[in-house]
């Protein structure tokens, strides 16, 4: 029997659909156009075809700001992700308590971004800055607006503790969603804390730790407010990531052409890596669903 079918449900979703064509899908047509294009003002364009790509990738500009990029996402998600975990293993779990740390780690995930930058630029300049001051007055030699070593200690101090929460909250969540039994099993076999660790808890928490990964590598791999408020790419260009080096070509220079093929690359760069994730995270819930 031939069972009668409603679409009436599509236009609820059309409006949406619509949100999306103009806030997304237009404006990246719009970038694409640019990218093939070039101009002389007055709307005036000539075709380029795939020179602006040529050029990018021919450029070392863009491939210093690339490694740059990648070395400052690399080291966020070594320190954060274990120290997340560190931080959501030792939290405790009922009471209190618990909802004390909840609180107290979500605190940092509420200031915004260009508020974060600012904070930190006054707390480590060595004239007004608690940070900063302190160290000049015990001898360390710290001045991150002319140090390119201290202005990416100060950017990666600065990220870990505004993002870590992150990590840690849904390192915990996933804890929390462990039967006691297993605790209890471990108990009984006399499992040491490592064990219990490795054998219990990671497993566990595998799936919300390759989300707390994808998020904050695709964070990591697009911060812009917080670097360019804290250092605005310098000293020289120690700090200017890819984003900064972006709006810099676009807005700066006015190279749209360029810029448009950059941010093309830099958009697929991103989306080729969280398919990655995204591959592997449904491969390990297949396996657990065996």
């Amino acid at each position: 029997m031939n069972k009668t079918v409603n679409q009436k449900a599509w236009f609820l979703v059309l409006p949406v659909l619509v949100l999306v064509a103009f806030s997304a899908v237009i404006p990246l047509m719009t970038v694409v156009n640019y990218s093939v294009q070039d101009t002389f003002g007055n709307n005036v364009f000539f075709w380029e075809g795939l020179g602006w790509f040529e050029e990018m990738l021919a450029s070392e500009r863009m491939w210093s700001a690339f490694r740059r990029q990648l070395m400052f996402s690399g080291i966020i998600l070594v320190i954060q992700v274990p120290l997340g975990i560190f931080i959501a293993l030792n939290m405790p779990k009922k009471g209190f308590w618990a909802s004390f740390c909840l609180v107290l780690m979500a605190l940092p995930l509420l200031i915004p971004w260009n508020v974060v930058g600012t904070i930190w630029q006054i707390f480590g300049r060595v004239d007004i800055g608690l940070l900063g001051y302190t160290l000049d007055k015990i001898g360390i030699s710290y001045n991150y607006t002319q140090d390119p070593v201290a202005a990416w200690i100060t950017l990666i101090v600065m990220d870990v503790w505004h993002w870590t929460s992150l990590v840690a909250l849904l390192a915990y969540a996933g804890r929390q969603s462990i039967p006691d039994a297993f605790y209890q099993a471990a108990k009984i076999d006399q499992a040491s804390r490592w064990a219990v660790f490795w054998y219990i808890e990671l497993p566990k928490m595998t799936g919300v730790l390759l989300i707390a990964i994808l998020l904050r590598f695709m964070d990591s791999f697009m911060i812009y407010t917080e670097p360019f408020v804290l250092t605005g790419g310098g000293p020289g260009n120690s700090t200017t990531l890819l984003s900064i080096d972006l709006v810099k070509m676009a807005l700066g220079q006015f190279d749209l052409g360029p810029a448009a093929a950059f941010s093309l690359m830099y958009f697929l760069t991103i989306l080729a890596i969280c398919w990655v994730f995204y591959t592997v995270m449904t491969t390990l819930d297949k396996r657990d669903g065996v």
